[in-house]
């Protein structure tokens, strides 16, 4: 297991775990990041993660990639 800024690109994962606290949470499973979903990273720029999930291309920062947990 490994967060999502640690993931190549083109690489397709399983999210295995959603972290943060109960806000932060809510939001990063509201994009589509929930448990046994799929994510590939599409590519990192500035320190963000533009990431294909659920069907939907999704920008994020680095500290809300960190939070997500992929294998």
């Amino acid at each position: 297991m490994m967060p999502l800024t640690m993931v190549r690109e083109g690489e397709e994962n399983i999210i295995c775990k959603v972290g943060g606290r109960g806000e932060t949470k809510r939001f990063l499973e509201n994009l589509g990041f929930t448990v046994g979903g799929m994510v590939t990273v599409v590519s990192v720029i500035g320190g963000n993660v533009i990431v294909n999930v659920k069907d939907s291309r999704v920008a994020i920062g680095k500290d809300m990639a960190n939070k997500i947990m992929v294998n």
